[in-house]
């Protein structure tokens, strides 16, 4: 079994460990925040004291974080990954970040002499505990089946995307179309009730017809049909609407440099910057179903809220 070194303990980053532990891997992680260090700990990950004890003498390096900033100062940083593993380590990055620093990361792994892929996942954290993520995989050919070895007890699918950075615009594609389908379910559930459906009714039809999607199925915004919805528990987070709100602008900053409209992208991005400005960006992001039944407030529905946002704060560098 392999020896592997992991930045990133958070909501995503924590289960998929304990599923490397789980094969028999020995992972060391380092994160910055204590408690996810202690409950990687108690899942059989080796805390580290920093990203230099993480990655020594791995086999493999996976990194999981919110944002291209902190992507970049991971590895490129001093004391990062590039500075502390050992020349020639795969390295897989499995975070969601913007292209551009896609691009920086294989160039300056390239220049350093590693091997390097960008390798985002979807399937949120249920498929993180029950090692059924799909990974989206870009890079060289072999470097991509080298990865895709220690990828495995964490995947139910693992697809070869092409080329440096692919695996990153199909993730920015993807979830694209999973912000649009979940502002729909949201409206199709509120409309629903509004017109006397029951609820569990409607999604029964919904779900095996043509207005189902994974959002629907996952993330239904009312409480007490879906039993992985947020909406059961108030809306704790699985995945917050700040990630999400990171996520589509990600979208549209690649549609702009490709001349791409995104009208209904745009609007959902909308949306999303709506609920950050009412406070609920910590909350999950289908707490957009509040923006159409009513329940977020007077303030997040006037005009004023839409059209002057205050800004959005940054998570901890840990997913």
């Amino acid at each position: 079994m392999a020896t592997i070194g992991w930045i990133g303990l958070g909501n995503m980053g924590g289960p998929m460990t304990a599923n490397l532990v789980k094969a028999g891997h020995a992972v060391r992680g380092f994160d910055l925040s204590p408690a996810a260090l202690t409950a990687a700990g108690a899942s059989g990950v080796t805390p580290a004291t920093s990203i230099a004890d993480a990655v020594a003498g791995a086999d493999v390096v996976f990194t999981m974080l919110p944002r291209g900033e902190h992507a970049l100062a991971v590895y490129l940083g001093e004391g990062g990954v590039l500075e502390s593993a050992a020349p020639g380590t795969l390295l897989v990055d499995s975070s969601t970040i913007d292209m551009d620093s896609a691009q920086k990361l294989h160039d300056a792994a390239a220049a350093a002499g590693f091997r390097f892929v960008d390798a985002p996942v979807s399937g949120g954290i249920s498929g993180a505990e029950a090692g059924t993520l799909t990974f989206m995989v870009g890079g060289d050919a072999a470097s991509v089946a080298a990865a895709s070895v220690f990828i495995e007890p964490m995947s139910a699918n693992i697809i070869p995307t092409g080329a440096a950075t692919t695996g990153q615009a199909a993730k920015i594609c993807n979830n694209l179309m999973l912000f649009i389908n979940l502002a729909g379910a949201a409206e199709g559930a509120v409309l629903a009730d509004r017109l006397g459906l029951d609820k569990q009714v409607f999604w029964d039809i919904a779900s095996v017809s043509s207005g189902d999607s994974w959002a629907l199925r996952t993330w239904y915004p009312v409480a007490g049909v879906v039993p992985s919805s947020a909406a059961n528990r108030d809306f704790a987070p699985t995945f917050t609407a700040e990630l999400a709100n990171k996520d589509i602008n990600l979208a549209i900053a690649a549609a702009k440099a490709t001349h791409t409209p995104l009208e209904i992208g745009e609007h959902v991005q909308q949306l999303m910057q709506r609920l950050i400005d009412a406070g609920e960006g910590a909350r999950d992001c289908s707490a957009i179903v509040k923006l159409v039944d009513g329940t977020l407030g007077a303030t997040a529905a006037s005009p004023a809220a839409a059209t002057d946002p205050a800004p959005a704060s940054t998570p901890a560098p840990h997913a």
